[in-house]
């Protein structure tokens, strides 16, 4: 019998097919490149039927600008609804005072706070300084006292080959450019957080903003102590938990490593270890609500209807008691990869994980981290390279590969695979050696993999994603 997932998708891909066979082909392609290779990368994962269905609607066509109840559009009723029950989960899911689900990205949703905070201190300035009752009655003049006196408004945050993001103050970035910026960083020896030595930077530079968080940081972050860290010099602690949003709403962090409790803003994604749509999220304390609501039109364009609904099927989905056990599963899995990495000779960077990534220092092979992604990548094993602290490589080339287990986890695979996996990606490592230029010269791009390997580990990635299939509901035939 044909599952409905099947009529749904073979229906969907006859209607895009008969306008552009192109991309239908690349949507089947896409598909099927999944289901034969081993997804590493750390910030992907895969949606389920439900969530991925809900983005192909109607909701789509909609522009609501504003807030529930409150558009700038007419008609908007249901996507009231649909932001409503979305923001409900959210709260619901991670205990938050108030939940804002309209970013587009985790750039927005970090955009939005920077802003939110900003306009707080703004309207916190313009209450006790000029006297002015609400901040919307301030004049041009008012305005441009305020803006000199916040001139040198400062943001504090991880720096990038510690672990940290573009958006936490890295200069090429509009964070960057937002603010005067100074980072963090890691214990040059264990590789760790040294929270005495972040104490001592925060008071030195007494940021308006301390930014915590990580895209590249394997291991969990103490947020009681960074919020009395911020507390010190009055600074508001503001926690990017888009990686790991997903082991907070699972209950595998709790108490000082939940960052919604210790942060008054908290921004994430929605896909990566959530499990839902491509999109952002802000959390906050009821004092930042407004501001935060003034997202759109401040930094964002239209709520995009249909991925917000998306965010609330995904959301639901995650309060059910199955997901903490999943999120469980990739903290275990993550350490069983760790360990089978590390029996077999490998360098981790802070020599394991406490959450979904691990890092790979790949300079023990002789490589660089461009080259090892891409000879992963020939044996069907899809990583990112990804810099670690004090990089020689740089951002691009790097030193490292960062891999992570929430898509296989979601999959089935558990700590027996992880093994296994360990083994590919030692194969493959020990088995490229650098590359050269058409001139002859020492390559950190290319790359050179030792004859049959990337045949014989993907024949091996086959067999083991076998008892494992991806949508297994789903059949394009």
């Amino acid at each position: 019998m044909t599952s409905l997932e099947s009529t749904a998708y073979r229906a969907a891909l006859a209607a895009i097919e008969s306008v552009e066979p192109r991309i239908a082909d690349a949507v089947r392609g896409e598909l099927t490149d999944q289901r034969a290779s081993l997804k590493l990368i750390a910030s992907e994962n895969y949606a389920s039927p439900a969530v991925l269905l809900t983005m192909g609607t109607w909701l789509s066509d909609k522009y609501a600008e504003g807030v529930i109840g409150r558009r700038f559009y007419a008609g908007c009723r249901n996507i009231d609804t649909v932001e409503a029950v979305a923001a409900e989960h959210a709260r619901e899911l991670f205990g938050a005072q108030h939940a804002y689900v309209q970013p587009h990205s985790g750039i927005d949703a970090n955009l939005v706070a920077y802003w939110s905070v900003l306009a707080q201190r703004v309207q916190e300035k313009a209450l006790s300084d000029a006297g002015v009752k609400n901040v919307n009655d301030m004049s041009e003049s008012d305005w441009a006292q305020l803006r000199a006196a916040f001139g040198s408004q400062r943001l504090m945050g991880m720096s990038l080959d510690a672990g940290g993001h573009l958006t936490h103050g890295y200069r090429p970035n509009i964070s960057g450019k937002m603010f005067d910026q100074r980072s963090y960083g890691t214990d040059p020896q264990t590789q760790l957080l040294d929270y005495d030595a972040v104490a001592t930077a925060v008071r030195e530079f007494r940021p308006l903003i301390l930014v915590a968080g990580y895209s590249a940081y394997p291991r969990a972050i103490n947020f009681a102590t960074m919020r009395e860290i911020a507390d010190e010099v009055g600074a508001t602690l503001m926690v990017d938990m888009a990686h790991f949003a997903g082991l907070v709403a699972g209950k595998v962090f709790t108490g000082d490593f939940d960052p919604v409790p210790h942060a008054q803003i908290v921004t994430t994604t929605t896909h990566k270890s959530l499990r839902g749509p491509r999109g952002g999220m802000v959390l906050c304390t009821e004092e930042l609500r407004e501001h935060v609501d003034r997202g759109c039109p401040m930094v964002l364009g239209g709520p995009i209807g249909n991925i917000m609904a998306a965010k609330a099927v995904a959301f639901a989905e995650a309060r059910r008691p199955e997901f903490a056990t999943y999120a469980q599963a990739i903290v275990d899995n993550a350490r069983a990869l760790a360990e089978g990495l590390l029996r077999r000779g490998a360098t981790l960077v802070t020599g394991g994980t406490d959450n979904h990534l691990v890092l790979i220092d790949v300079t023990s092979y002789g490589i660089t981290g461009r080259q090892a992604e891409d000879a992963l990548l020939a044996a069907n094993i899809v990583t990112n390279r990804n810099a670690v602290p004090a990089d020689p490589n740089g951002a691009w080339f790097t030193s490292g590969v960062r891999v992570g287990t929430p898509a296989l986890t979601t999959r089935g695979l558990g700590v027996a695979e992880m093994d296994e996996i360990a083994d590919l990606i030692h194969t493959v490592l020990q088995a490229t050696s650098p590359g050269t230029t058409p001139a002859g010269a020492p390559s950190k791009a290319k790359f050179v993999l030792a004859d049959g390997v990337a045949e014989r580990v993907s024949a091996r990635t086959l067999d083991l994603l076998a008892p494992f299939p991806l949508y297994p509901s789903v059949d394009l035939t």
